[in-house]
């Protein structure tokens, strides 16, 4: 099975290869055409994404990203998710590496088996970094609605949160 997945990007490859060589398809100058249409796009995604790397890092250096976690805990609480996988919540809209080692942090300490760690792998599961996400698509959006965007989407990840948990208590 292993052999299967190793070859499922070479052939992908070489179909497409062989696709445009049959339309007849200027294959290097299309090449190089998608990496000149590349730079621009870095070049504008970048400042968002160093941004949320940045203020990624700030909240985890600072301290500030703990003490917000503590202080809203007893809310999580209340909506009925762990006020241990809170440091999660926080962390996941923002950066995917970091939440990796929060829920991994939130593992070690309480069991994959335990009420707290399912709620927090499915809490992990329920998005992605959304901050991250949103300044990749609004980086070549020209009408910017990213306040409204920003809010929904990190609604939904917080309803998301809360739906698990209850969802984790009868499993």
């Amino acid at each position: 099975m292993n052999y299967v997945f190793a070859l499922t990007v070479p052939v992908l490859f070489l179909l497409s290869f062989l696709f445009a060589l049959v339309k007849k398809v200027k294959i290097y100058d299309s090449f190089t055409d998608g990496v000149k249409r590349a730079i621009p796009l870095v070049t504008s995604v970048f400042p968002y994404i160093a941004t949320v790397m940045m203020l990624s890092k700030l909240l985890e250096a600072s301290g500030l990203g703990a003490a917000i976690a503590e202080r809203i805990s007893p809310v999580f609480s209340f909506f009925g998710v762990p006020e241990e996988i809170a440091p999660l919540v926080l962390v996941k809209p923002l950066s995917g590496s970091g939440s990796i080692a929060t829920l991994a942090e939130i593992l070690s300490a309480h069991g994959v088996d335990s009420y707290i760690g399912r709620c927090a792998c499915v809490a992990y599961g329920t998005s992605d970094t959304v901050f991250y996400i949103g300044a990749v698509y609004f980086a070549n959006v020209k009408r910017k609605k990213l306040t409204a965007a920003m809010c929904i989407s990190v609604f939904s990840f917080l309803s998301a949160v809360v739906f698990c948990c209850f969802l984790c208590r009868f499993l």
